[in-house]
């Protein structure tokens, strides 16, 4: 591992560098991500260097029994150790979460070719409200922060002004939800996971459908 470093130029290390602080800020990096100023989704810069220096990094998280992880079909480099759930997601964020997973999975099976999907907020609140998880409407100031969170992991991306928030509000949906969430169960938990019995509970940032509320 110190060989390789070894060979690489400043402009190389500074950039594994940075590669690294985003992994443990972010925890997943995209091979592709919505680009507003093109309207489309482009390469990612980061990825790129990342796939570039794989092993590398990989060697170097392993130090610290942290598992870096590459799926190639999502488009998807991340970090996984059970240590990094740390941060617990608010109720409105782990409902969220699951109704993106949802909305992902059923256009997915709609013979979609592309890797990430686009919903709305009215679309994430009305799947919500068919499954009586939210006992409201959350504020607007409770969305925001909400998509916000999800944002800095790069489960999803918003196309429209946050400050703006309306139900027309469009969201592209990242494959890495798939990696936060794994297996065939959402719309079972969504069911389960009653206002009253779980108004206080949280789920973890990164983990499978067995680390949420049972």
């Amino acid at each position: 591992m110190t060989e390789y470093y070894g060979t690489l130029t400043d402009e190389e290390k500074d950039e594994i560098k940075e590669i690294i602080q985003k992994l443990f800020r972010q925890t997943f990096l995209l091979e592709r991500k919505y680009d507003r100023r093109a309207g489309r989704m482009m390469a990612d810069r980061d990825y790129r260097t990342a796939d570039q220096h794989l092993e590398f990094l990989r060697e170097y998280f392993a130090v610290a029994g942290i598992a870096l992880r590459q799926n190639v079909h999502m488009g998807v480099i991340y970090i996984q150790e059970e240590a990094l759930w740390g941060e617990k997601l608010p109720r409105l964020a782990t409902v969220y979460l699951l109704i993106l997973k949802l909305l992902y999975d059923e256009q997915m099976a709609a013979a979609s070719s592309s890797s990430h999907v686009a919903v709305t907020l009215g679309m994430i609140n009305g799947k919500a409200g068919e499954f009586h998880v939210l006992g409201s409407l959350p504020s607007p100031t409770e969305m925001r922060r909400t998509i916000a969170l999800l944002k800095r992991y790069q489960i999803i991306e918003p196309l429209d002004v946050l400050e703006e928030l309306d139900e027309g509000t469009r969201i592209v949906v990242y494959p890495s939800i798939n990696a936060v969430l794994a297996g065939d169960s959402i719309r079972e938990l969504l069911k389960t996971f009653d206002e009253e019995e779980y108004g206080g509970k949280t789920a973890a940032v990164q983990g499978t459908i067995e680390d949420m509320p049972e």
